[in-house]
């Protein structure tokens, strides 16, 4: 799509032509229906349509079905944009801070994921985005969803931050090769965001960013959402949780549950209990696995793996629990047996630290029958093996 794609689909014919292909996106086969708009539109408008039908049906998930079958994408700016549950806790975080009406800086706002719910939490929020197509379409979307903001181009290191509060930056992680893990390569540079840091900001990061590289005084939060890990941010000045006692935070939607160092006192390796507990990514992340261990009352398989052992079941948000039933010697041949004898057809494989291949040892030990099993394949005070677990 480019900017007179976009200026003729926000025409009244362009919107009549964009609610028409969204509404029967998926409902239709796709080639029939390019091949009836093709009759009243011209076929590049039922292109640009069609790609916006493509990416609203994909984009459901991730703002949400109202929101979704309004806004505008661009197929980089949907990828990169903060999902709706992480942005709404992160501007709840920031509102909670500063209060409604304070005026916030939004750099490098692409599509606007952040900018729509900052907006809806009562901030005075300004967005910043260099490529003229993203801020056309940004504005699209303030303007679809009732809000209020403003939308600049620009350039985000050259913005006189003076006049604001505080500032959010999501720098680009990505290039034509794919996403960027290194620091060092982000666009605004490393450099600006550590200059960012130095006041009260927060800043989105890849979730792999090495602890070593979180400036002191500012608060690491890695967020994951129904299980997978979505991002992580840093949290500067008045948004860190208290710099000196909490560096690193863990924190889980939709529940909102959060855990930080500050609740951690460490743990022991010990010999594995009646139940193992798999921590949540954001947890490993944010290196709190010996924090869920104290949770649960338990301790570490080992002092490099990241599974907690209890004798108890304590419910907790921050791990999935099993119960362990076996325990084994890493030996195809033995676990073959095992598999035979105890009739087990459907058999899940779990591995952590140890260098094995899932569905390469599921068909070694040839699984048949009607019981059910998982194998934790991991090490246990430093040795290879394999734990026989059922989810609680």
């Amino acid at each position: 799509m480019d900017l007179d794609s976009l200026r003729t689909l926000a025409s009244p014919a362009g919107s009549a032509l964009l609610a028409d292909a969204t509404a029967a996106y998926g409902r239709e086969d796709e080639f029939a229906l390019g091949t009836r708009l093709r009759r009243d539109h011209p076929p590049e408008l039922v292109a640009a349509a069609l790609t916006q039908a493509r990416l609203r049906a994909r984009a459901s998930e991730k703002f949400g079905p109202a929101d979704a079958a309004r806004m505008l994408f661009t197929v980089d700016g949907y990828e990169q944009a903060t999902r709706a549950g992480v942005a709404r806790r992160r501007a709840a975080r920031i509102t909670g801070v500063l209060g409604p009406g304070a005026r916030i800086a939004d750099l490098c706002c692409g599509i606007g994921g952040d900018l729509i719910e900052l907006a809806r939490a009562g901030l005075d929020v300004t967005g910043v985005e260099a490529d003229p197509l993203t801020v056309a379409v940004t504005r699209a979307n303030v303007a679809a969803l009732g809000l209020t903001a403003t939308v600049v181009e620009g350039d985000a290191v050259a913005l006189d931050r003076s006049g604001f509060d505080a500032v959010v930056c999501d720098p680009a992680r990505r290039t034509v090769r794919g996403r960027v893990f290194d620091p060092d390569a982000y666009r605004p540079p490393w450099s600006f965001v550590l200059e960012l840091l130095a006041s009260t900001a927060c800043v989105k990061v890849a979730p792999g960013i090495p602890h070593a590289r979180v400036p002191a005084g500012v608060e690491a939060e890695w967020v994951s959402e129904r299980g997978e890990v979505k991002e992580a941010a840093l949290w500067s000045g008045g948004f860190a949780g208290d710099g000196e006692r909490i560096r690193r935070r863990a924190t889980l939607l939709p529940s909102g549950a959060t855990l930080t160092d500050a609740d951690d006192p460490g743990a022991d390796v010990r010999e594995p209990g009646d139940y193992l507990y798999e921590p949540d990514g954001a947890v490993i992340r944010a290196g709190l696995v010996t924090a869920v261990a104290d949770v649960v009352g338990g301790g570490l398989i080992d002092s490099t793996i990241a599974y907690v052992t209890a004798d108890q079941h304590v419910p907790t948000p921050f791990a999935r629990a099993y119960r362990l039933t076996d325990r084994l010697p890493y030996d195809v041949k033995a676990l073959r047996r095992y598999v035979r004898e105890h009739g087990i057809g459907t058999l899940t494989v779990k591995k952590r630290g140890v260098d094995v291949l899932p569905e390469r040892l599921r068909a070694a030990v040839r699984p048949r029958g009607r019981a059910a099993a998982t194998f934790v394949v991991t090490r246990v005070a430093g040795r290879a093996a394999v734990l026989v677990a059922e989810p609680v």
